[in-house]
């Protein structure tokens, strides 16, 4: 007998680094990126139904369209097969803020149709029609489907997963403003950059990785704070708090991160930078180490 309700969590992706590298005939941008995802997201809810359905909750519900095209129920029809669900999406992440939350919502979708399968005593899994498809939904959703630290190169489509990272936490703020991608990418001057080290190191503790990210980039942290000069307040307020090792801007932006050794310290954090900047978004949480048993299921589509 399935149960009644099951849930799946969307971390949010937070881009380390971010190399552009070139530019294809067809306008994608090519990437050199060390991604990694938080215990900070959004959480999807799922009840055995006769159809797919989606209702949309939260403090961001408002800038979430519910309807068929919505990227939940596009993915989570990808895979579903016969299996209906009604899926509750509790909207937490900002939206359009540089931590991938559609791609990390439409991924927990997946992951939670293919649950509700195995539940019902089917295999689950993937043909490589529908790990194509899943990969065309967007170039962030089969790294997000895994939520494993990983090495993003290409337009996202070839993914290195990394070994376990060392405890770090991190604390995410946004100003609550939305930065077009397709606007940061026509800002950026110089489309060609070089890329990350071809071999990482193996960070043995959170100084350890967040002295390398010193050596890093974000390409698009520059024209993103010509669009938004409020970015660079953001990571300004992030590098003075007590116990911050590394600040910078994540993806696209506007939201920028802050790696933290300790638990106590990040929380903390968080709640000054939060009573300082009452109108930001402020969150915190630990870089979750990654879910292997997606990352071997999804090697199809990368």
């Amino acid at each position: 007998m399935l149960p009644k309700t099951i849930t799946e969590f969307a971390h949010a992706k937070i881009n380390l680094c971010l190399h552009v590298t070139g530019q294809r005939a067809d306008g994608y941008h090519l990437l050199d990126s060390l991604v990694v995802f938080a215990g900070i997201g959004d959480g999807l809810r799922a009840t055995p139904a006769d159809g797919l359905n989606l209702r949309v909750t939260g403090p961001f519900a408002a800038g979430v369209p519910a309807g068929q095209d919505n990227l939940v129920l596009r993915a989570a029809r990808l895979v579903a097969g016969d299996m209906g669900a009604d899926l509750v999406l509790d909207k937490r992440l900002p939206p359009a803020s540089g931590i991938g939350g559609g791609s990390a919502d439409a991924a927990a979708a997946i992951r939670v149709l293919l649950r509700l399968q195995a539940m019902a005593g089917r295999m689950p899994g993937m043909t490589q029609a529908q790990a194509d498809a899943v990969a065309a939904l967007g170039a962030d959703v089969p790294v997000c489907l895994a939520s494993h630290p990983a090495r993003m190169r290409g337009i996202g489509e070839k993914l290195d997963w990394l070994p376990p990272l060392p405890e770090v936490h991190v604390v995410l703020a946004n100003p609550r403003i939305e930065v077009p991608t397709p606007a940061v990418f026509k800002a950026l001057p110089q489309k060609k950059n070089s890329p990350l080290p071809e071999v990482l190191p193996s960070w043995i503790d959170a100084a350890a990785l967040a002295g390398w990210l010193r050596d890093t980039r974000n390409d698009l942290e520059a024209p993103a704070r010509i669009i938004a000069p409020v970015i660079g307040d953001v990571v300004s307020a992030l590098e003075a708090l007590p116990g911050a090792l590394f600040a910078r801007m994540s993806g696209s932006g506007a939201t920028c991160f802050a790696l933290f050794a300790k638990e106590a310290e990040a929380i903390a954090a968080s709640e000054t930078l939060a009573e300082d900047q009452p109108d930001w978004w402020v969150a915190s949480g630990l870089i979750y180490p990654g879910r292997a048993d997606m990352a071997q299921l999804i090697r199809a589509t990368t």
